[in-house]
Formats: C-alpha cells, structure tokens, sequence
C-alpha cells in the first residue's frame, strides 16, 4: 500500500454519507474514513516535547510534604504529566513517570502491584527501598528496579528529603486492563535477605548452580551510580565515541542478557566536555534525566537547556541530538524492549543514510 493512499480520503457523498450513518446503528464504521490515523505513514505521537526543571519542581515536592503525609498519600509523588496527552497521568503513550518524597524519619506502606517499576534516585542521604524481603539503600544515580508484583516500601532514617523519579510501565497494563494491587499485611515488610543479598547471587558473572529464574525481570535490584560511572569513564578511555550518543550503555538482566524488565529499557549514557551529537530518530518516546553536568537537547524544533537533575522527555520519531557543555551523563528510560520483542522498533540516524 502507498503512503498516498494512506494519507488520502475517499471522497465524501450523500449516498456515502447515509451509509456511514447505518453502519453506526449497527457499532461499525468504514475503515478507509480513518485509515491514515491507524495505520499512519509513520509515527504521530501525542506526546510533545517537555521538561520539567528540578529547581522548579523540588520546592512544589517539598510543599507537597508538608500538606500530606507519606502514609495518607500512600506514595507522596507528584506526576509529570505530558501535555500532549492531557488528563491521562503518562508522560508518555506507554509510560508513566512522577517525584516521588520520602521525608527524615517517614516510611511508605509496603504494597505491589502489576505495574513495574523503577527509581532513579536524585537526592538520598541513608534513604533505602525495600524489594521483595531485601533493603537497597539508595544514593544518588543508582537505579533501582521493582519488578512486577513484588512486595516494596521505602524509608528514610536520614536527616534530609529522599527524592527519586518513578517511571512504571501503568499505561501498559491499563491498556491491556491487567491492573491491580495489594497491600502486605504489615506497613513494612519483614527483611528475609541481608543487604546486599542480590547483588551477591548475581550481579558479579556468577549465579547459584541450581539458580533458576522465577520472572523475566531481572534478580538484581540496585544497579548504583558508582558501578554504572566507572563503566562509562573505563569505555570513554578505550572506545571510540558514537557520532549520536557518545558513550551509552545499556542496563541488562545479568541472568538473561536482555532488559531489567520486559517492557522498559534503561540506558545510561555519557557526553564528554564540548560533546554535539548527530541528529536520530527513534521509535521509543524517551524519558531522559540528567545525572551530571548540563548542556542541550535538540528535540524536532524545540531546544531544552537542561542540568544536573532536570527530566525532559522525547516523543517517538522526532529529530535529537544532544550536546554538553562539560562532562555530562543522561539516563534515560523508554519501553524499546517491548517495540523490539513486537518486531516494530526503528532508529535512524540520517547521517548515516
């Protein structure tokens, strides 16, 4: 089929007209009245362009702690809702993403939930997670991962706020009406594994030998920032930079190979002092947070100016390219793992056309 004929509508008559109005008595409709728009030429996001300036947000997060509490909230997070897609919480067409407070001395219920989940930490001093009987303590950068329908609550013992960006794959699950959740027994859960148990398994090229994979999320929880800025600093020194990403890494499930959960990808990327990135298009709208630095994205016509722990957000097949001003590092989240197992995922960088 042409892209001109997908792109076109049959013309409208009188007798076509009284046609389409019976086929609505009978809860029909002609395909061909609406075939550009289910079937477009190529990707039509309802997501546009956004950021959302941490400076901006903190103050309004922190006045959020102040008029409920973590409990009555059951999780005090502000949504970072996408204009394009109004009054739907998704900051995304596939994702959800919010900030998320835990103020000194507060815990959140423990609860699951079909939607996975992670947490890109942003501000952590002793704050911790709780996954499935094993706390994470969280520090700034880490990532940590939920996987669907495992038990998780958070604390902080510490003295200042704990704040971290939430992205779930809800919209997802809502799509395909699979939602649901429960509440443990007990506000916090019992801790059944040490800290550090997980990583210890199976984050270190090694596995118990009779360990077999009970979900397809990944067995390790902490994925922390000083791991993950190592790798980048070693590749830096001994790899050459991509023309659009410089130096990006990808997190994997270590028993697998493949994502930490099924339907989003996390990336962690690095743009070294002066960076400027070729343009690329990409079918997974991308939520990126800056971890270090500052510098500008070039997302279709709109330019952002972003630093350390401002949040922008992609849509599928717009133009980006990135530049820093110093060392920079972005981590970014998208659902490219479920596009890739459909078959559908494409990326383009016309530069190398």
């Amino acid at each position: 089929m042409s892209v001109s004929a997908l792109d076109s509508k049959p013309a409208r008559t009188p007798e076509r007209e009284e046609f389409y109005q019976r086929l609505l008595l009978k809860n029909s409709s002609p395909l061909w009245e609406v075939l550009s728009e289910v079937v477009p030429p190529h990707p039509k996001p309802h997501a546009v362009p956004t950021i959302w300036s941490y400076d901006e947000m903190r103050p309004m997060l922190m006045e959020s702690g102040r008029l409920i509490t973590a409990k009555e909230a059951e999780r005090r997070v502000l949504i970072l809702a996408n204009p394009g897609i109004v009054g739907a919480s998704q900051i995304t067409q596939s994702l959800y993403a919010g900030l998320q407070l835990v103020l000194p001395g507060e815990t959140a219920p423990t609860h699951r939930h079909a939607p996975s989940a992670l947490r890109f930490v942003i501000e952590s001093d002793g704050g911790y997670t709780s996954v499935d009987g094993e706390r994470t303590t969280m520090h700034p950068g880490d990532f940590i991962v939920t996987p669907s329908m495992t038990y998780h609550n958070h604390g902080n013992p510490g003295a200042g706020p704990v704040t971290w960006m939430d992205v779930l794959d809800l919209p997802l699950v809502n799509f395909m009406d699979a939602g649901y959740a429960e509440h443990h027994p007990a506000d916090t859960q019992p801790l059944t594994k040490p800290d550090g148990d997980a990583y210890a398994r199976y984050g270190a090229n090694m596995f118990p030998v009779d360990y077999t994979p009970a979900r397809s999320s990944t067995p390790v929880f902490s994925y922390p920032y000083t791991r993950s800025r190592e790798i980048l600093d070693q590749m830096y020194k001994n790899s050459p930079l991509h023309p659009c990403h410089g130096i990006k890494m990808r997190f994997v499930n270590p028993a697998t190979g493949g994502p930490p959960m099924p339907a989003i990808g996390t990336f962690i990327q690095l743009l070294p002092r002066g960076f400027k990135g070729a343009p690329y298009r990409f079918t997974d709208s991308t939520i990126f947070c800056a971890v270090e630095g500052s510098g500008r994205t070039h997302i279709g016509s709109t330019t952002f100016q972003w630093k350390r722990n401002d949040i922008f957000v992609a849509p599928s097949w717009m133009a980006v390219s990135h530049e820093a001003d110093g060392d920079a590092v972005l981590f970014s989240a998208s659902d490219r793992p479920l596009q890739q197992y459909f078959g559908i995922w494409r990326e383009h960088a016309p530069f190398l056309a």
